[in-house]
């Protein structure tokens, strides 16, 4: 096991930040798999689960039983975890800028397409190496203005050339979900499986250029740029995984879903521990496409109808809206039928504000289809 420090900022006169990465088992030796935690820095549901990880992670890797590299960065943003406004921590946008910390990751894709043609094959192993060494120098080629674009590539370039990346987060109140590509479904359904993941959600593209899929949306990219006659797998499986909400931090529950993660690792052939059984699964995997987001049509106080983990149906009305000076109430009705997954845990809200989101089955949205 090897710990790393990351300067971050290291001007005279100004703060300073350090990322620290944990790393076990041996560089080349098998699958790499990059797993980080808090993105959106005040995330500690995912800073929890991290911990139990690096204690288990010591363990196995003092007993040689991690075969391959696993790198672990327990707490990925300190420049958000160092923001408070008014007493309140808050990570999930950069002060400097107003950017959401997991947007405009740089996606490397065309700096590929350019750099590997005429160089691929096929022979699918010597494409997904030579993809992974043009990745990697493309991510140091990255020139970051600012300390959390340093943050950036500095996380990226830890995972861009990895098998799994585990992205862990959490919501405002949720069930547990995950997010991943649709051409990952597959590989990712044990994971939901373990986790007892209630959505699973699938894209190819969600906008924006979040972590995750700077790391696995380059693969496919590439595979429809050169074609079949060059063999590219989907070779990166990066992951979000929303770890129910901000206030679920308990001993049991995190060390559960680090037990989850540990055995997904070891159905990969990283680790070597007994099998679990796979549970069964408690959701099939849907399209992001067909999430609805509610908002609130006017401003006031916020009433649920209908809890976490309810079906919904069309037409259905989801939660009141009270405006407690004029007594007006405003009915907010899903316009599809879906599974009520994550919502807002706030009880007043302004007008336009976010109420909700509903899983369905069926795609109906395009563009953007992360919140911001």
């Amino acid at each position: 096991m090897h710990a790393y420090e990351h300067a971050l900022a290291t001007e005279p006169g100004v703060a300073s930040y350090q990322l620290t990465s944990w790393h076990y088992g041996s560089a080349g030796s098998g699958k790499k798999a990059y797993i980080q935690a808090a993105l959106h820095a005040d995330e500690v549901p995912a800073m929890l689960v991290a911990h139990f990880l690096r204690r288990e992670l010591e363990r196995l890797d003092a007993e040689g039983r991690v075969h391959g590299e696993i790198v672990l960065v327990p707490a990925a943003n300190p420049i958000g975890l160092s923001q408070v406004m008014q007493g309140m921590p808050f990570g999930r946008f950069d002060f400097g800028s107003g950017l959401n910390f997991n947007r405009a990751f740089r996606h490397v894709a065309e700096e590929l397409k350019a750099s590997l043609a005429g160089r691929l094959g096929a022979d699918a192993a010597a494409n997904v190496a030579m993809i992974r060494s043009e990745a990697r120098a493309a991510v140091k080629r990255w020139e970051p203005l600012d300390p959390t674009a340093v943050l950036k590539k500095t996380l990226l370039g830890m995972a861009i050339d990895a098998d799994i990346v585990l992205d862990l987060h959490c919501d405002n109140e949720a069930l547990l979900h995950v997010y991943t590509g649709t051409a990952l479904a597959g590989q990712v359904k044990p994971l939901a499986a373990l986790l007892g993941a209630r959505a699973l959600l699938l894209s190819n593209a969600s906008g924006g250029e979040p972590f995750d899929e700077a790391c696995s949306r380059l693969w496919w990219d590439l595979a429809a740029h050169f074609g079949p006659q060059t063999p590219i797998p989907p070779a990166c499986a990066a992951i979000t995984v929303e770890l129910r909400g901000e206030m679920d931090v308990r001993y049991d529950v995190a060390e559960q879903d680090a037990q989850a993660l540990l055995h997904y690792l070891a159905r990969e052939g990283l680790l070597d521990i007994p099998l679990l059984s796979l549970p069964a699964p408690l959701c099939e995997a849907t399209p992001l496409e067909g999430v609805e987001p509610l908002h609130a049509p006017q401003s006031g106080v916020l009433v649920f109808l209908k809890q976490l983990g309810e079906q919904v149906a069309a037409g259905e009305a989801v939660a009141d809206i009270v405006n407690p000076v004029t007594g007006v109430t405003a009915s907010v009705r899903a316009s599809r039928g879906g599974l009520l997954f994550a919502s807002t845990s706030h009880r007043h809200l302004l007008r336009g504000m976010h109420i909700c989101k509903i899983a369905g089955d069926t795609p109906f949205r395009s563009g953007s289809l992360l919140s911001q």
